[in-house]
């Protein structure tokens, strides 16, 4: 698939059909569409964003942060528009989203054998820390604890539109 314009922004309640398909087509114990419904409209500590190519999802990142810390939950790019840079682009923003939140650090884990996103992730600072044991259900594969010390400055004139988790609590 040809390159198209790759714009990142904050993930919609409309976008959680497009964000499960990508999810139940790149992992072998994929969230549900209702699991994505919950981080969306519950969980005051979750942050996603997507990718959106030529006005379509094709992609999307999400993480959790609490106080300074940060936690990458999953990151995935639609098949046809995977090695087009937009992995990288996510992330990035997604890191930027999460220093300009607070965070000092952020985390993440992948499977040993997750070569590009590996490689991915040294790219972009961050180092393994460690292993989990049979981490994965699907196939009992180690996971490496991923850490990001070096985040980037936080951005002078961001500020956030309350959250849609934020919102269904008042």
């Amino acid at each position: 698939m040809s390159e198209g314009t790759t714009a990142i922004r904050r993930m919609r309640a409309e976008d959680i059909d497009d964000v499960a398909a990508i999810e139940a087509a790149t992992f072998a114990r994929p969230w549900s569409r209702e699991s994505f419904r919950q981080e969306l409209e519950r969980n005051v500590a979750a942050r996603y964003l997507v990718a959106e190519t030529d006005g379509a999802v094709t992609g999307y990142a999400g993480a959790w942060i609490i106080l300074d810390e940060s936690h990458i939950t999953n990151i995935a790019v639609a098949e046809p528009f995977r090695g087009q840079g937009i992995g990288k682009k996510l992330t990035q923003a997604l890191l930027q989203y999460l220093s300009n939140l607070g965070a000092c650090y952020a985390t993440l884990e992948v499977r040993v054998s997750n070569e590009r996103a590996l490689n991915l992730y040294k790219s972009l600072g961050f180092v393994s820390v460690g292993k989990r044991k049979r981490y994965y259900e699907d196939n009992g594969e180690d996971a490496f604890l991923m850490v990001c010390e070096h985040m980037p400055p936080v951005e002078e004139n961001f500020s956030e539109e309350p959250w849609p988790a934020a919102e269904a609590r008042e």
